[in-house]
């Protein structure tokens, strides 16, 4: 089972957005089963990013954990949305 986090500033406005689509994306890919879903703000995950497997953020994280993190802008402005997917589900199925 894998962890994803979503999160964004203050972990309730842009999150939300972010959780709804892709929640819809999971189960409409069939992951929805082997996903466990989180919702959060940066500066509460921020020291415990290791504890999730895939993190989707929508707003600026540090540098030193950049290399874990998706940005999910594109779920908001629809801008490298195929890109976003892609790299969601090659983090699937590791």
């Amino acid at each position: 089972m894998k962890k994803l986090l979503v999160m964004c500033g203050s972990g309730i406005a842009t999150s939300t957005v972010v959780m709804g689509k892709v929640k819809d994306w999971l189960n409409q890919n069939g992951y929805s089963d082997n996903v466990t879903l989180f919702q959060s703000k940066v500066a509460e995950e921020i020291n415990r990013i290791d504890d999730y497997d895939i993190v989707i953020s929508t707003t600026v994280v540090p540098e030193s954990v950049q290399d874990k993190v998706i940005m999910g802008l594109p779920l908001l402005t629809g801008i490298g949305i195929d890109s976003l997917w892609a790299e969601l589900k090659k983090n699937l199925e590791k």
